[in-house]
């Protein structure tokens, strides 16, 4: 069965940084676009992030230039590297792939907390 463990998330204060870490079973890793997704209280889950098997990403726009996504085939591992983090950054953050095929259920999160 496909897994997905999210890691990494904690509390940090306004502009301070977080580094999130995701392990993907090896049979969906290699050869699919992975995505960090994150969701509010309260709010539907969203991609922020998205990278390719050959390193292409994609942002979105309420966090371009302050998030960093990348990927280490060979440990079946992505990666957030998060800067200059807001209030409004406060989710829990999923990775999965992208676009998220239903049999692919998701991991259990990593909670980011942005608050002084």
């Amino acid at each position: 069965q496909v897994q997905l463990v999210e890691s990494g998330g904690g509390l940090v204060q306004p502009g301070g940084s977080l580094r999130l870490s995701c392990a993907a079973s090896g049979s969906i890793f290699s050869i699919n676009v992975m995505g960090w997704y994150r969701q509010a209280p309260g709010k539907q889950r969203d991609l922020v992030a998205s990278i390719s098997s050959g390193g292409r990403t994609n942002y979105a726009d309420s966090v371009k230039g302050r998030f960093t996504i990348s990927r280490d085939n060979a440990k079946n591992t992505v990666y957030l590297q998060m800067n200059s983090l807001k209030p409004e950054d406060t989710a829990v953050y999923y990775c999965n792939m992208f676009p998220r095929p239903p049999y692919v259920p998701w991991g259990q999160g990593t909670q980011v907390t942005v608050s002084s």
